[in-house]
């Protein structure tokens, strides 16, 4: 073996000289071992070879390098382009959504003090448009007189999903529900609506404005803070509920929602469960000929029947695993739906949502709101209604499950210092005359007396003409006020929640109200137990009960 030559050579064929083994590479071979010793004949040449080698050798490592580089560009660029795409897509959705003023009223509930844990509760009114002003909204229900017409709002539910997100109650309140509507103003054309002396029906204060003045509305009649509202229109329904994919329904005997006069919305399902979706689903939200005794009433009950079990279909389908039908959700949701502008991109509906689906169905509750009939309208039963109210305003679960172990949360105090009750000035105003009862005779009087020999020295009576005030509120100018506000309402066991900030007053202003007609104490709340005993079984639903079906009314079976 000459000097030149290694011992691996030996067991490969025999290379010419300053020629590499082929097949050195390809099994990884140092090339440091063809190197010849110093002082060989042939070290020059193979020295000379070997640095050839190694540049042949460094090249294919460039050549991969290059490679490389150039599949992370394509990468990068594939990248960028998707991320490019996805947020143009966002931007897309975001531009679908029609947005409004959440509140268009004088007077807005603060929000309620956070529980322990610093969470709120979440108060979002559904409302349903029956808007005809489009082509699509006109072919699927109404007349061409309705074209053009302001929209009313005939579907109102208030979602209240608890502060510590364990449960949720759903309250409808009738279309038709007789009530004092605020003063509002359009934020688009700039015109004021007064508010109406009068009793009128719930679902026109759409027209005042928008949605926002609906918001206005449920706030003053409920005391409850609202945080949001969405609004969709006939046609917005069938759009969702196609995404849906469909939702089951159940009736105990073939129905037909239509009589001899055309009237009905055109529903005809066979007896027992049918998954509706489309124009068949917006039919059975629509249907009050058909149903029970044919009232808005029923109409309610069979719209919590079709939430309650659109919660369930949702939760146990793929809608939300599937990318291509989340998609198609997300497209048609974003068309669907009016939203406050709190709600101005799809992240924040997202965000929204995922909030919405962490109660179980089981601790889910739909109830309408408790009522008597007044000719063929409605109003709230008073104490029964107030009762409800409170139970919301006090984040206590409809479903009775939490009362024994959920402490009342305390009204948020302000930070701004009360004056001594000697040096708090407040006129007190007599609001206890409804439309349909006179005022309580001397009430300013009577309760201005009563403050003044309690301290409060500068209260004086409004002798003007007596107002109409369901509840009675304090309401003071500017910030600067309300710490005296709240030191009246303290006094007097007003809650805070009655305590608002206003324009329309000058000072700290006491009104007291229809639930307040006689004595000086404003009068106590029933406790929980009585409140929640004030609920119609017959109008309650559980999220997770599949087990109703919807009474037909007689005469629409086929």
């Amino acid at each position: 073996m000459g000097r030149g030559t290694v011992r691996g050579e030996r067991t490969r064929r025999p290379a010419g000289r300053g020629e590499p083994p082929k097949q050195a590479s390809d099994l990884g071979w140092d090339d440091s071992l063809y190197e010849d010793a110093p002082g060989s004949d042939d070290a020059d040449s193979r020295g000379r070879t070997t640095r050839s080698r190694q540049r042949a050798a460094v090249r294919p490592r460039r050549r991969r390098r290059r490679i490389l580089r150039w599949t992370a560009s394509i990468l990068a660029v594939l990248i960028i382009g998707t991320a490019g795409a996805g947020y143009l897509y966002y931007r897309h959705l975001n531009g679908n959504l029609e947005t409004g003023k959440l509140n268009l009223g004088e007077h807005k509930v603060p929000e309620p003090t956070p529980n322990a844990a610093g969470q709120r509760p979440l108060n979002i009114l559904l409302i349903g448009s029956d808007s005809r002003n489009t082509k699509e909204n006109l072919k699927l229900g109404g007349h061409k007189q309705s074209v053009g017409s302001a929209p009313l709002a005939d579907v109102q539910m208030l979602l209240h999903l608890s502060a510590d997100r364990s449960n949720m109650s759903v309250v409808s309140m009738p279309r038709d529900t007789l009530t004092r509507l605020p003063k509002c103003t359009d934020p688009k054309s700039g015109k004021v609506y007064e508010a109406t002396f009068s009793r009128q029906m719930v679902n026109s204060s759409l027209a005042r404005g928008g949605a926002g003045c609906t918001v206005a509305t449920w706030e003053e009649m409920t005391g409850i803070h609202i945080d949001h509202y969405m609004m969709v229109d006939f046609s917005g329904v069938v759009s969702m509920a196609d995404a849906i994919g469909g939702v089951p329904v159940c009736v105990n005997a073939n129905v037909y929602s239509r009589n001899s006069s055309g009237e009905g919305s055109g529903l005809k399902l066979r007896k027992g469960t049918t998954s509706v979706k489309g124009e068949q689903a917006l039919q059975w939200l629509r249907t009050r000929h058909g149903f029970e005794d044919g009232s808005d009433i029923a109409r309610a009950k069979a719209q919590h029947m079709y939430m309650s079990s659109m919660v369930r279909e949702l939760r146990k389908n793929a809608t939300f695993s599937h990318p291509a039908k989340l998609r198609t959700l997300a497209e048609e949701a974003t068309n669907a739906l009016g939203v406050d502008d709190g709600l101005d991109t799809v992240k924040k509906l997202y965000d929204l949502s995922n909030e919405l689906k962490r109660p179980a169905p089981k601790r889910i509750t739909m109830t309408t709101m408790p009522f008597v009939y007044e000719g063929a309208r409605v109003v709230p039963k008073e104490k029964d209604a107030d009762s409800l109210w409170r139970l919301l305003r006090d984040d206590i679960a409809l479903d009775g499950k939490d009362k024994d172990d959920k402490k009342k949360p305390k009204d948020e105090t302000s930070d701004d210092p009360a004056a001594a009750d000697g040096k708090i000035a407040v006129q007190v105003r007599n609001g206890t005359r409804t439309a349909t009862t006179p005022a309580a005779p001397g009430r300013a009087a009577q309760v201005a007396q009563a403050l003044t020999a309690e301290g409060f020295t500068q209260a004086v009576p409004d002798q003007a003409q007596s107002l109409v005030e369901d509840r009675t509120v304090i309401r003071y100018p500017s910030d600067d006020l309300e710490g005296d506000a709240q030191a009246v309402a303290k006094y007097l066991g007003i809650p805070l929640s009655s305590v608002q900030e206003s324009t329309e007053v000058s000072g700290v202003t006491l009104i007291v109200g229809a639930d307040w007609k006689t004595g000086t104490a404003y009068p106590k709340s029933t406790d929980d137990e009585d409140a929640s005993k004030a609920l119609d079984k017959e109008q309650t639903q559980n999220g997770a009960d599949d087990s109703k079906c919807m009474e037909v009314e007689q005469g629409y079976t086929w």
